[in-house]
């Protein structure tokens, strides 16, 4: 219902509709009762009609009166898959795009997602009732997809057998499937796909071969590279971005160039807050124990050690499971007190939100949990603008060749 509201338009099906038409109403009555106000029933024909004109009543306050509303006269259509809390739909946001469809598995996330966007994310993208809900049109998919192992004994199986080996062959039961099917469906002008650094070494390379050989098989042109958050927040971030443009379309033509990277302008002590909750503080138990491990492991000739910055320095990378102890990035307090963790505010700094973010919707651990897979959002923004720009440039060269054709 929530994808419905913010891109009705009048192209749905006749069994779309009907099921929106279902879900206000569930939707109402259970406002209702939640309200406990005795207001009047909204007959079939005012439900309809509030159906195609959403925005006109005050029914759905929650679903528009968010921090991070779509553009009101978008300039392009983006889809966001494996969506998490939504970094790659600010970015594309901030570029002039209109999200018309999203899916998060996680339930925290899709809270915190609303939260924001005011849509509730689909769920599982692996089923075909999710992905039949995608438009059938939109210019580009983004996907922040995980990272699973690639079976390559069944491909060379059937390559020896002269077998078809297509990419549903390839890839079939990971979740890049999913983004190879829905790209192949509906043919996006482009993609922008992120992942970890290590992608292009994870099993000795054949994992980052077949997903190469997958894109290029439906016809687009790729383009990546390994970037680092870090030109654009205090964090030692490395990333791998993919992007493809549709060959049958540019034809190889793009004019695509990654934004330069840069070595780090901000240090850690820029997203601190003056005056934090004591909770954050590590306990002197915890605390004892990071330095008694850490001093275990020097011992061995090994490097592993707890993660006291320096505050005009840069962090190491925020993983999920930093609420477990918080070891990896500890903020120094004074030589009267133990260090402390980030908070999650802090935390949604460092991934580049801004504090209008709302992150209360969910408790602590989830929140961490939720910064710690994000992506860099200023970083996927200036991918995003140069992604923008290339086809914006291309299809104004197109109209301009055409234009001095039909004057001649």
């Amino acid at each position: 219902m929530s994808h419905y509201l913010h891109n009705h338009s009048g192209s749905e099906s006749s069994e779309q509709k009907a099921e929106i038409i279902s879900a206000i109403r569930e939707f109402l009555s259970r406002k209702q009762s939640r309200q406990k106000n005795n207001y009047e029933v909204l007959s079939d024909d005012e439900i309809l009609e509030v159906a195609e004109s959403p925005m006109q009543y005050g029914l759905f306050d929650d679903f528009f009166k968010v921090p991070f509303p779509a553009p009101e006269k978008p300039k392009f259509t983006f889809i966001d898959l494996f969506a998490g809390i939504g970094g790659f739909r600010i970015a594309m946001q901030r570029q002039g795009g209109k999200c018309v469809f999203s899916s998060e598995w996680n339930a925290y996330a899709q809270k915190t997602y609303f939260a924001n966007f005011g849509e509730m994310p689909f769920g599982d993208i692996t089923k075909d009732v999710t992905k039949s809900y995608i438009p059938e049109h939109f210019d580009i998919l983004c996907a922040g997809f995980p990272c699973q192992p690639f079976s390559i004994a069944g491909v060379s199986k059937k390559k020896s057998l002269g077998r078809e080996t297509g990419f549903k062959d390839k890839t079939q039961g990971t979740l890049f499937f999913d983004v190879a099917d829905i790209i192949s469906r509906h043919r996006p002008k482009a993609f922008y796909l992120e992942n970890v650094k290590n992608l292009t070494s994870h099993d000795k390379g054949n994992t980052f071969r077949v997903i190469r050989e997958t894109l290029e098989e439906l016809d687009y042109s790729l383009h990546y590279k390994v970037m680092d958050g870090q030109t654009y927040v205090p964090q030692h971030r490395e990333r791998i971005m993919i992007v493809g443009f549709d060959k049958k379309r540019y034809h190889g033509g793009e004019n695509f160039e990654f934004p330069e990277q840069h070595e780090a302008t901000r240090c850690v002590k820029e997203i601190l807050d003056p005056n934090i909750d004591s909770k954050y503080t590590l306990s002197d138990k915890l605390w004892a124990y990071l330095q008694a491990y850490a001093e275990k492991h020097r011992a061995k000739g090994n490097g592993f050690g707890y993660g006291l910055v320096d505050l005009n320095g840069i962090t190491r990378t925020l993983s999920a499971r930093y609420y477990k102890d918080g070891s990896e990035i500890l903020i120094p307090q004074g030589k009267d007190k133990n260090p402390r963790r980030l908070s999650p505010r802090e935390c949604a700094r460092l991934m580049g939100y801004p504090d209008s973010y709302k992150l209360d919707q969910v408790s602590d651990v989830q929140a961490y949990r939720q910064c710690g897979n994000s992506v860099v959002v200023p970083l996927i923004t200036a991918v995003a603008e140069q992604i923008v720009k290339t086809i914006s440039d291309y299809e104004r060269n197109i109209e301009l060749r055409n234009s001095k054709c039909a004057v001649l």
